[in-house]
């Protein structure tokens, strides 16, 4: 099954880490995009899912706010 996840995060916010920690875990690959160091995705961002915080998971075009692994598997099993 082809798995696209993306991570957006920052370099201080531990729930990113988590995150990361999480997908790495299970062996998930994903892509980051750290918006602290790139103003164009995190604006980009802000404009597709009216959120500013992070970590945002995008998963197989579903998103995910914050550090929420139940939800991340929950698409992920679709």
């Amino acid at each position: 099954m082809n798995q696209n996840v993306t991570v957006y995060s920052t370099n201080t916010c531990p729930y990113c880490t988590m995150m990361k920690n999480f997908l790495s875990g299970q062996g998930i690959p994903f892509k980051e995009v750290n918006v602290q160091e790139d103003p164009v995705a995190a604006r980009k961002l802000v404009e597709t899912t009216g959120q500013m915080g992070v970590p945002q998971t995008e998963v197989n075009g579903q998103w995910v706010l914050g550090f929420d692994p139940n939800k991340v598997m929950e698409l992920l099993n679709k």
